[in-house]
């Protein structure tokens, strides 16, 4: 067995690991920051309705 082919793959090996880490940590980064925008925009809208009830509260549809 050849000794610097195990090291080098165990060094692939971490180094795969590390990135894919990186990775989820930006992706929950960003996830956590979209949630932040949805509830800045969920508690806007709870806003409008309850100084303006009527809005929203009909559909109009033509086909």
């Amino acid at each position: 067995m050849d000794v610097a082919a195990v090291s080098m793959a165990l060094a692939n090996i971490e180094l795969g690991t590390k990135v894919g880490t990186a990775m989820l940590d930006k992706a929950m980064n960003t996830n956590e920051e979209l949630a932040s925008g949805l509830i800045q925009m969920i508690d806007s809208a709870a806003m409008e309705r309850s100084v303006n009830p009527n809005v929203g509260g009909n559909l109009d549809i033509r086909i």
